[in-house]
């Protein structure tokens, strides 16, 4: 897969909630651009004294959509990143990365973003972004729309971060792929 993969419909005229998934699939289709393409080398290589790579980006953006979706849906849906001890590990996705398959950590980034949409616009459909939910403690509620606010705005901390790692890799820039 690569970035011409993720879905990119114009939305001039959309509702709040589509132009928030036209933002989000923006970033994503950046995000994949700026990271795809490369072996495992070059996903793994450190550009120090920073200790991310691109790898680990990728992964952590896994984590942060299937993790952030799944708080906004509420417990039925499942996800693998509740098992981490975040206590004991809080770098465990950055960390552990830079052994993954390159191969399963595409495929993994991809089919989470097509799951997360997918979840996001029935619950947009169905719900609307005013429904509440606890967000980092039973005393902080926050809504969806803040939710997937959230969501948009850590894609877009990361797409910059995987900008300037690209760069120093093989010359990549530019903002958004041909």
């Amino acid at each position: 897969m690569d970035y011409r993969d993720i879905r990119l419909d114009d939305c001039p005229n959309g509702s709040e909630g589509e132009l928030m998934l036209f933002a989000l699939d923006r970033v994503h289709r950046e995000f994949a651009w700026k990271t795809g393409g490369l072996d495992a080398e070059q996903l793994r290589r450190r550009h120090p004294p920073s200790k991310l790579t691109l790898a680990g980006l990728i992964k952590h953006l896994t984590g942060v959509e299937s993790g952030w979706t799944a708080r906004a849906v509420g417990p039925s849906y499942e996800t693998p990143w509740g098992k981490v001890d975040w206590i004991a590990n809080p770098r465990w996705d950055f960390d552990s990365a830079v052994t993954d398959d390159p191969e399963e950590l595409y495929a993994t980034w991809y089919a989470t973003i097509e799951r997360s949409r997918r979840t996001w616009a029935t619950m947009i459909n169905n719900d609307g972004l005013d429904v509440t939910l606890p967000w980092g403690g039973d005393d902080y509620i926050v809504n969806r729309r803040r939710a997937l606010t959230d969501i948009l705005e850590e894609n877009l901390l990361h797409t910059g971060h995987a900008s300037i790692i690209r760069e120093a890799i093989d010359g990549l820039v530019g903002n958004g792929p041909p």
